[in-house]
């Protein structure tokens, strides 16, 4: 009901009809109440609507194409680094209960340390610290041993076309792909921009928007799933829809490259970091989120299924 509100008070409608809409959309169109918001579909043709992907759409999708017996790949952190170690670009490290020389010897290498504890969504995994901070480095390696934050990874540093943006935090690139066993499909590709937290996901204060998935180009302004519209970055003024997506010849490559080394697994949102040197991967998600188009923002009323259809064949 809440969600019907906010929707009919945004778009000049009745909250009865909004709500009724709502629950149509969901029985018959797997459509899910955030994706009614987040894509506007209140605004939206029954034609146009059909061109969304929803969540419930692509979490059967997953299901379809991801193989149970290889998805632990891309749920479990630490195996996931172990299986792509060299597209990653960076150096990282286990912590046992015998390494704590090793961490500290890491940090001498590296400043600013990210953990990873070994299970997380949303960014609620990561965690961010500065060496310079640390003064008692058993004490440290107890503690996050203790957390579970077992995975340390060197810090990424971006491309200065991402820092300039948002300099404090990794603006990562999340891109949805199609693996067919021959080819590798780029579905959609979305921008997300951090607020100088650890990480840029939206319970952290960060927006997306669309690229353009042939070019790399923003589509507009930035916008998230609270209502939140951004033409300019609050803390750099950058213009949102100014933004090009660096080296992006070479991260489609590298898609490509990490989507052939667990075919089974198809379906796949992943997340890049572009820097200095080219573009690396972050992670790859199975039961991978949507992003989407957002018409009220964009001006475009037609989303990326027509992709996805053409790729996977539904």
């Amino acid at each position: 009901m809440r969600r019907a509100r906010a929707v009919a008070a945004h778009h000049d409608q009745r909250t009865v009809a909004v709500l009724v809409d709502m629950l149509r959309e969901a029985a018959f169109h797997q459509v899910g109440f955030q994706d009614y918001v987040d894509y506007d579909f209140a605004m939206l043709t029954a034609a146009e609507r059909r061109t969304m992907m929803t969540h419930p759409l692509s979490n059967r999708l997953s299901y379809l194409f991801d193989h149970a017996d290889y998805r632990h790949i891309f749920h479990d952190k630490w195996e996931f680094v172990r299986v792509f170690s060299d597209l990653l670009g960076r150096e990282w490290m286990l912590l046992d209960n015998d390494n704590a020389d090793a961490l500290r010897s890491f940090a001498d290498r590296h400043q600013t340390l990210i953990t990873k504890q070994q299970l997380g969504r949303s960014g609620h995994a990561i965690h961010r610290y500065h060496g310079a901070d640390v003064s008692d480095w058993d004490a440290f390696h107890h503690r996050l041993m203790e957390n579970g934050e077992l995975l340390v990874e060197e810090n990424i540093v971006q491309h200065d076309a991402l820092s300039a943006v948002c300099p404090g935090t990794v603006n990562s690139t999340r891109i949805t792909a199609f693996f067919d066993g021959h080819r590798t499909h780029i579905l959609s590709i979305a921008q997300k921009f951090g607020r100088g937290q650890a990480a840029d996901q939206m319970d952290w204060g960060g927006f997306y928007t669309m690229l353009d998935a042939d070019t790399g180009r923003a589509l507009g302004d930035g916008y998230d799933s609270h209502g939140n519209v951004h033409r300019f970055h609050p803390d750099t003024g950058y213009r949102i829809a100014d933004f090009q997506l660096p080296l992006y010849d070479e991260v489609i490559a590298l898609i490509d490259r990490a989507a052939r080394r667990v075919p089974q697994v198809q379906y796949v949102g992943w997340d890049v970091a572009v820097t200095p040197t080219g573009p690396v991967i972050i992670e790859g998600n199975w039961g991978t989120g949507v992003y989407e188009v957002k018409p009220s923002v964009l001006g475009i009323r037609t989303g990326h299924r027509p992709r996805f259809q053409k790729a996977m064949g539904f």
